[in-house]
């Protein structure tokens, strides 16, 4: 096995990254984080530094792992896969392959002494290196039905009632990419500012639907004219039907909290989702402690739950413990460092 980490991904691997993870059939295995276009965007967004590791048996790609080295003056450096996104973690085809990018890491984690490595996965890898667990985030998947009727008949009354509430308030629902952007990045940010949560930059989502101009999307949901929700859908790049819509964003201005804007776009958000053939839409939603998940205080696990959505498998953080020293390298696949 050959083991290759890269820097810069020019169009022929690019290409076969996209090849290799469209043909993974591994259920769970793959998801539109992975796509290696997102390192671009993390890099010219975010300023991070960015790796993939790819794994060959042969001439062919058999596991891959995109990484970003994100540098804070406060807290220091950290190995993520993949800042903003929840599941970038390792994509292999066997226990091996994933062991053998695992290490690899380790070893690109050690030579820029981050404080610790960060490994998205949406399911555990068993590793040396890695010796803890974040489990602090859940996945809440609704799996669509084939038209927006079945959707609505689907819903219970009270969630119809809530939705026809925004009907009332006259609400209008806009689909767009960067002609929206500063309508969505208002209502983000100030949403963001009254949760006491740093903000992402405005030129983070400038650069998704700029690089996903096909499939990424801003929602934007407008009362006598002025935003008052919005959302980043993100239709799976990696598919053109079957695949999943992902929501890594949605912000709600509290001020208008009593229009159901929120509810209202969540439905808007789902139609739009079986609109472009995709057969579930997935958010990830921070819940602190079991006892919130289960008295679904969080508003988005909450809200999605009224639509009939399922918790998924914890989104599982790995943490690296650096203190713990890597296979020899005599016993370990052959390694080359590239960087075109």
């Amino acid at each position: 096995m050959q083991i290759q980490i890269h820097e810069k991904l020019d169009a022929d691997l690019l290409r076969e990254i996209r090849m290799y993870l469209q043909s993974n059939t591994q259920v769970g295995a793959v998801s539109s984080d992975h796509d290696p276009r997102w390192l671009s965007v993390l890099t010219h967004a975010l300023d991070h530094r960015t790796f993939v590791i790819t794994a060959r048996e042969g001439q062919q790609l058999v596991g891959y792992l995109p990484l970003a080295l994100v540098t804070s003056r406060l807290f220091g450096r950290f190995l993520v896969s993949l800042p903003y996104l929840n599941l970038a973690g390792v994509v292999a085809e066997n226990d091996t392959v994933a062991t053998a990018l695992i290490t690899e890491a380790s070893d690109l984690a050690r030579v820029h002494d981050v404080q610790y490595m960060e490994l998205r996965h949406g399911n555990a890898h068993a590793h040396e290196n890695l010796t803890k667990q974040r489990d602090e985030k859940v996945r809440m998947v609704l799996d669509l039905p084939g038209d927006s009727d079945t959707l609505w008949n689907n819903l219970k009354a009270k969630v119809r009632n809530q939705i026809r509430k925004g009907d009332k308030f006259e609400l209008s629902m806009h689909w767009g990419s960067m002609d929206l952007l500063d309508d969505f990045y208002n209502v983000f940010a100030i949403n963001m500012r009254d949760l006491g949560t740093p903000v992402y930059p405005r030129k983070l989502f400038a650069q998704i639907v700029q690089t996903f101009p096909d499939t990424a999307e801003f929602g934007v949901v407008k009362h006598e004219g002025q935003a008052i929700a919005g959302a980043l859908l993100i239709h799976d790049p990696l598919r053109e039907s079957g695949g999943i819509t992902q929501v890594p964003s949605a912000s709600t201005l509290r001020n208008f909290n009593h229009t159901n804007a929120n509810m209202w776009m969540y439905h808007h958000l789902l139609c739009r989702a079986i609109q472009r053939a995709q057969v579930s839409l997935t958010l990830v939603a921070a819940a602190k402690t079991p006892a919130r998940i289960a008295s679904r205080n969080s508003g988005a696990l909450s809200r999605s739950q009224r639509f009939g959505s399922t918790m998924s498998a914890a989104v599982i953080s790995m943490l690296f413990d650096r203190t713990v020293r890597s296979t020899s390298v005599g016993s370990r696949p052959g390694r080359s460092c590239l960087s075109g």
